[in-house]
């Protein structure tokens, strides 16, 4: 027999021994690598998942056709025989859910709604066991299309009765301000090393707003745009800005200001963009300093949240600098050990500027505690902005 042939009868035998998947007049191939996935998302090892994957389609192997319901049966036994999880099989497997709304149907998916539940600020393991919960419940009912609006109740019910109704409500709060009349700005100031672009990048990725910048960026960007003999002090860094510009070795503070009273003009008109173009943002920056921005001409036309990002462990603080020095020991300009003292007077003078001006503080001794900290601060804020009716925003 030639090779050729050889190959053809062979893909001939496996294409007769494929099994389909029956699910009312929906006929799909059983797929092994999908079942897979699905024990993992359910909380399976891989190697528990694939070893039970394989024993699944072993025992199903010479039938032409299952139901849904017997292979989500046979899914079950082969985890109870093996001493696995059984609630892993999930529910049975059928065509996916949708998500209907004004714009037209889209998939149900897990990944989507459990970033949206990072709003409550519940941890994001939390948040993905929440949104699986929920799709088991719309496919154990039979559930093929759901309304925006009921999707938005199941999760506030499941939120509720897993971490509270305060979490539950932080949910709602958030989705409320998903399209505002106005933008939410959110803005992070602190000394060099506190952890401030971390802190920035997190929460944006949690509360899924996507333009997050720092003034680091506005500086560099003003640095080409003006030389160093025209504005001296924005060619330096926050910690050692006062030996351009002429101040002696005990005016750090001095310096530190005058160069983020200049980058306050970027940032100003990054406020502006956000507001014409009604999109929320999050501006981190060691330039972002209480009481050198004026937000009151804001006050009408965006929700702007100002925090001072701190470490207030000084060992924590100066370790993580040594932890950078090391990471960056090909980059010779960054010398801060050198400079710990003047950065830890900038913090210092944040932390009074702070006090003096009503603005929160965020101890940063952890990136997701202060994320999470974060998260209820600015939605227990935005809480507060017109009437907010529970049942509302269910109806």
């Amino acid at each position: 027999m030639k090779p050729q042939a050889r190959r053809s009868e062979a893909g001939a035998g496996a294409g007769r021994e494929r099994i389909y998947i029956e699910y009312d007049s929906v006929r799909r191939p059983f797929m092994r690598g999908i079942l897979v996935h699905s024990l993992m998302a359910h909380g399976l090892a891989f190697d528990d998942a694939y070893a039970s994957a394989n024993a699944v389609r072993e025992r199903l192997r010479g039938r032409r056709s299952v139901t849904v319901e017997d292979l989500w049966q046979t899914v079950q036994d082969v985890l109870r025989e093996r001493s696995l999880p059984e609630e892993a099989a999930g529910p049975p497997i059928g065509p996916s859910v949708r998500i209907l709304s004004p714009t037209g149907p889209a998939p149900f998916s897990k990944g989507f709604l459990s970033q949206s539940l990072l709003a409550a600020a519940i941890e994001p393991n939390d948040a993905f066991d929440v949104a699986r919960e929920i799709e088991s419940q719309l496919l154990l009912r039979g559930v093929r299309d759901v309304d925006r609006r009921e999707l938005r109740r199941l999760a506030f019910q499941t939120l509720e009765r897993r971490f509270g109704q305060r979490a539950a409500e932080r949910y709602l709060v958030w989705r409320r301000f998903q399209d505002p009349d106005r933008p939410v700005i959110l803005l992070l100031g602190g000394a060099t090393g506190s952890g401030k672009t971390s802190l920035a990048l997190e929460v944006g990725h949690r509360l899924g707003i996507h333009r997050v910048m720092s003034t680091d960026a506005i500086r560099q960007i003003m640095r080409l745009m003006l030389s160093a003999d025209l504005v001296p002090a924005i060619h330096a860094s926050s910690y050692d800005a006062h030996q351009v510009v002429g101040q002696p070795d005990d005016g750090v503070i001095d310096g530190f200001l005058a160069q983020a009273s200049i980058v306050s003009v970027g940032v100003r008109a990054m406020l502006d963009r956000a507001v014409a173009e009604n999109a929320s943002q999050i501006l981190d920056g060691v330039s972002i300093v209480p009481g050198l921005l004026d937000l009151s001409g804001y006050a009408d036309t965006a929700h702007v949240i100002f925090l001072v990002v701190a470490t207030l462990d000084e060992k924590a603080f100066r370790a993580r600098f040594e932890s950078r020095a090391r990471a960056a020991s090909q980059r010779p300009e960054h010398r801060y050990i050198e400079h710990f003292d003047a950065i830890l007077r900038i913090q210092d003078h944040f932390l009074e500027l702070a006090d003096r001006h009503d603005i929160p503080i965020v101890d940063n001794d952890s990136i997701d505690s202060s994320a999470l900290s974060i998260i209820k601060h600015v939605t227990e804020t935005l809480r507060k902005v017109g009437s907010f009716d529970v049942a509302e925003m269910l109806a």
